[in-house]
C-alpha cells in the first residue's frame, strides 16, 4: 500500500489532484485505518481550496493516529483559519492531548467565532501559533 500512497503523493506534486484523490480513496477503502492516506485526502482537499473539509479529514485522521505530526499541524493550522473567519471549529480531542490550547483534554470543544487578528491584543496577533500554543 506504500507504493500507491508514494504514488498518490506524487501526483498531488504536479497538481495531478483527482488522480491522487482517487489512489488515496482506494487506499482508505482497503485500509480504513490508514492515517497517512487520510491526511493525502485532506491535501487533497486543501488543494481544492476547501479548507472546512481539509479540516474534517485531518480530524479524522488524528482520530486515527494522534501521533501523526502531519495531521496535528494540518488541523491545527486550518483550526486557527476557520476560527479567525469566524467559523465554529470542532477540535479533536487528539488535539487536546497534544497540549493545545485550543481545546480541553479528553473532548472536542466548539471555538467561539472570530473576526480573525482585530479581536486579538496586538501583541498576541502578531505572534505565531506555535507561539501562542507555548504561552510564549
Amino acid at each position: 500500500m506504500i507504493e500507491q500512497i508514494l504514488q498518490a503523493d506524487r501526483l498531488l506534486d504536479v497538481d495531478q489532484v483527482a488522480q491522487a484523490r482517487g489512489m488515496y480513496t482506494r487506499v482508505v477503502e482497503l485500509d480504513p485505518g490508514n492515517a497517512i492516506a487520510v491526511v493525502g485526502l485532506a491535501r487533497c482537499a486543501l488543494a481544492d481550496g476547501d479548507d472546512r473539509g481539509a479540516h474534517l479529514l485531518a480530524s479524522r485522521a488524528l482520530g486515527i493516529d494522534p501521533e501523526n505530526d502531519m495531521a496535528r499541524r494540518m488541523e491545527a493550522r486550518l483550526a486557527e483559519i476557520l476560527a479567525a473567519r469566524g467559523e465554529p471549529v470542532e477540535r479533536p480531542s487528539a488535539a487536546a492531548m497534544a497540549g493545545s490550547a485550543l481545546a480541553t483534554a479528553g473532548s472536542a470543544q466548539t471555538l467561539p467565532p472570530s473576526s480573525g487578528a482585530g479581536d486579538l491584543p496586538a501583541t498576541v496577533a502578531h505572534k505565531s501559533l506555535l507561539d501562542r500554543l507555548r504561552g510564549r
